[in-house]
């Protein structure tokens, strides 16, 4: 099985890139890879799609599954992931149409995320991928969750990712 992560967080020391590594050691693919959402701003305008979009397109449909980790900026999904998200909207065919999806988010704040991953919910509404309902997994106070080697510390928080994961493989093996 190949997974696909993409963190909507660009920071080297990001609670979401390490959220995203603790959700693939649990899910254990076959093979694990990261987006890369260094992209230029999404301009319509530009008519030949930049090459770091059609890479980021192709890994989308080259998984088997998805999993997305949103930081909160704003009491809604970040920038970053945003600008992806409409670039890869661009591009055809469409990637995302049933593919398993799940959707994670880890902040500094109390509530992990929730404004987040309900704003990237609606906004994958539209690609008509299959996105998992439960279990949530928002990882609030993120600065205290993970520990010095970036894995999460909390075992009622390990057992819900673990989970989340479980439930993941289960929606690619229904296909």
């Amino acid at each position: 099985m190949k997974l696909l992560g993409i963190s909507g967080s660009l920071r080297a020391e990001s609670y979401n890139t390490m959220l995203l590594a603790e959700a693939a050691r649990l899910f254990a693919p076959e093979s694990y890879s990261m987006a890369d959402l260094n992209l230029p701003l999404f301009n319509e305008d530009i008519a030949d799609k930049p090459e770091s979009v059609l890479r980021l397109h192709a890994a989308i449909v080259a998984a088997d599954a998805v999993i997305i980790a949103t930081p909160e900026y704003n009491k809604n999904l970040s920038g970053v992931l945003k600008n992806a998200l409409d670039w890869v909207s661009m591009v055809r065919p469409a990637p995302w149409t049933q593919k398993p999806v799940a959707i994670l988010s880890a902040s500094s704040g109390i509530t992990g995320g929730v404004r987040a991953q309900y704003s990237l919910r609606h906004c994958m509404t539209t690609f008509n991928p299959r996105i998992l309902q439960a279990p949530e997994v928002m990882i609030g106070n993120a600065g205290e969750a993970f520990d010095a080697d970036g894995r999460l510390g909390n075992e009622r928080t390990v057992k819900l990712l673990t989970k989340q994961m479980e439930a993941l493989r289960a929606e690619v093996l229904l296909g």
